[in-house]
């Protein structure tokens, strides 16, 4: 006979050493531009720039946001300033949420500088898309030559012009970069061709450029 295994069985021993590693602390830092003025309380950030202000709420994450000098970032400049995000023992999904916060907070600096602005091309085979603006709303017209009219409501602060040197093509801007693409976004899936080849019908309004605005 084989001697039996000593101890709990395999399953519950496999089960005591499972470990989840976590990191000490993650950091990064993003350098607030001239011009720009940031408030930090509470997770929650206030950007006021030359286009605007702008605020966000990171409520739903338990880290540590707060405006540092460059001597206490690495690599970092002493003579400018910066929003510094620390996480603290952190697992793998959480340490993912460092660099989305930072990326957040850059697109909020530069929004209230330059501003962002998306591009969008009609495009159609035989029936002309007509669009409008209605007050706050954007109007689709004859699509597909249908006689109902698809209505967009700007999100605020979005601004909607007709492209001037360009035909068929509409202009989206904003200091807001949520709100923008939330709006382009909008404008795209109203246009879906449904019950239709994918393929052949190839009918609607599309984004073919977007980007912040180049300081000129």
């Amino acid at each position: 006979f084989l001697p039996t295994r000593p101890g709990p069985p395999l399953a519950v021993a496999k089960q005591r050493t499972k470990y989840t590693m976590k990191t000490v602390l993650a950091t990064r830092a993003v350098e607030i531009p001239e011009g720009v003025e940031v408030e930090v309380g509470s997770r929650v950030i206030k950007v006021k720039g030359p286009l605007g202000e702008l605020k966000r709420e990171f409520k739903h994450i338990s880290m540590d946001i707060r405006i540092t000098g460059g001597d206490v970032v690495e690599k970092g400049d002493p003579e400018k300033t910066y929003v510094k995000v620390d996480l603290w023992f952190a697992n793998r999904k959480q340490l993912a949420c460092v660099r989305t916060i930072c990326s957040h907070i850059q697109n909020m600096f530069v929004g209230v500088t330059q501003s962002f602005r998306y591009k969008m091309r009609f495009v159609y085979s035989h029936f002309p898309i007509n669009v409008t603006l209605s007050g706050q709303n954007v109007e689709i017209r004859n699509f597909l030559g249908e006689k109902r009219v698809r209505k967009v409501a700007l999100m605020p602060g979005v601004k909607y012009e007709r492209s001037a040197d360009t035909k068929d093509e509409i202009v989206l801007t904003g200091i807001d970069i949520a709100n923008v693409s939330l709006t382009a976004a909008k404008i795209q899936q109203a246009t879906n061709v449904r019950h239709k080849d994918l393929r052949k019908f190839l009918d609607g309004i599309y984004v073919s450029e977007k980007g912040a605005i180049p300081v000129e």
